[in-house]
């Protein structure tokens, strides 16, 4: 059985939890126009731009604002969060990240970053993978966030492989679909009820072998830890 030419990773809840920074900066937006703002609508913002994100929250209270008045709120929301997770340290790296970009490395697979966050570059400083990716593509080089499949797609291009030769890890529902758009397997990590749409889903990394990568690949029968 062969093995995929690249792993393109998802940043936010693939390699790191960002969730909860996302979550009090949102939240801190929410509370300034009364709107209320729960963690499980959070969950619904991820691999959603940010503009889009906050034209969200404002429907949540039916609430009308000027393109201006939106990018304001965007660019106060942003730096609530940069200064939050400007402070991470590779303790935030999730389970089994670390080990299976080596076991990818001790294969030949190659491995690159397919995120919408613009914060890509900080979060990979500050929890020290800054150099560990071949490629990264980030929210800085795309026109279009998830579900479309532009920051895959490039991320391919990038890597000078075809889409099917890849292979994506999301925690998202817009990312996996933007995987499938682009003609790539995926490999959902997190809830199977939420991102039932994956190939195949796992609960974290620590669950990924070559073995599974291979079978993944190649349509073969998977066998779960």
């Amino acid at each position: 059985m062969s093995l995929p030419k690249a792993c393109i990773f998802d940043l936010d809840g693939v390699i790191v939890d960002t969730v909860p920074a996302h979550f009090v900066a949102w939240k801190a937006m929410a509370d300034e126009l009364n709107i209320p703002f729960t963690e499980e609508e959070n969950e619904h913002l991820k691999g959603v731009s940010r503009i889009d994100s906050m034209k969200r929250i404002l429907a949540m209270g039916n609430i009308e604002k000027s393109e201006q008045e939106i990018i304001d709120y965007t660019t106060r929301k942003n730096e609530i969060y940069v200064e939050i997770i400007s402070k991470m340290t590779p303790s935030d790296i999730l389970p089994g990240v670390v080990e299976f970009i080596d076991l990818l490395r001790q294969h030949n697979v190659a491995v690159a970053i397919g995120s919408s966050s613009k914060n890509t570059p900080t979060i990979l400083k500050a929890v020290g993978l800054d150099q560990a990716f071949d490629v990264i593509v980030d929210g800085n080089q795309v026109t279009y966030s998830k579900p479309d499949p532009e920051v895959f797609l490039k991320g391919a291009n990038q890597l000078d492989f075809a889409p099917a030769e890849c292979i994506v890890l999301e925690d998202a529902i817009s990312g996996v679909e933007a995987a499938k758009r682009g003609g790539m397997k995926c490999i959902g990590v997190g809830d199977a009820k939420v991102l039932g749409a994956a190939d195949v889903v796992i609960s974290d990394m620590t669950e990924l072998n070559i073995d599974f990568l291979k079978a993944l690949y190649t349509n073969e029968e998977l066998h779960q830890a």
